[in-house]
């Protein structure tokens, strides 16, 4: 079986316009700091949800990423 490498003309790299790729970043940036206000805010006045439900649930996460609880 002979092999035959490809050269440099043969490779082409896709490429992905800028209006296909900014409503997903955009919409990841949200979600991001979506979950970055729930690790790290999502209690006392700046609470949206009453009781200590989502404190609760995201307790671990918040110390890995080094936000003080308590």
């Amino acid at each position: 079986m002979a092999y035959t490498a490809a050269s440099d003309s043969d490779i082409s790299i896709p490429t992905i316009p800028l209006g296909e790729v900014l409503p997903w970043a955009i919409f990841g940036g949200l979600l991001l700091m979506l979950a970055i206000y729930f690790v790290g805010a999502e209690q006392g006045a700046t609470a949206i949800f009453s009781g200590a439900y989502v404190h609760e649930f995201v307790h671990d996460g918040r110390h890995l990423l080094g936000f003080p609880c308590h």
